[in-house]
Formats: C-alpha cells, structure tokens, sequence
C-alpha cells in the first residue's frame, strides 16, 4: 500500500507528447497526451 498519496505524485514521470515526444510542462493529472503544437500544427 502506498504510503504517502503526494509523493506518490510528486515522483511521477513528466508526461510526453505521443508525437513528437515533447515534455508536456502543464496539467500532468489530465487525459491528454499531445503537446499545444501537436494539438494544433498551424498555431506554431
């Protein structure tokens, strides 16, 4: 059993984009798995 909830998060792996492989920097806890360029490829 874990014993601390928050380190259990604070040690958990940066999520990547499934395309280009990019850190996503924000909203690790969401369902998405592409970065803002990937989302979007004209707004960059």
């Amino acid at each position: 059993m874990i014993d601390n909830v928050v380190e259990f998060f604070r040690n958990l792996p940066k999520k990547q984009c499934v395309e280009c492989g990019e850190t996503i920097d924000e909203q690790h806890e969401c369902y998405g798995n592409k970065c803002d360029g990937c989302m979007d490829p004209g707004k960059f």
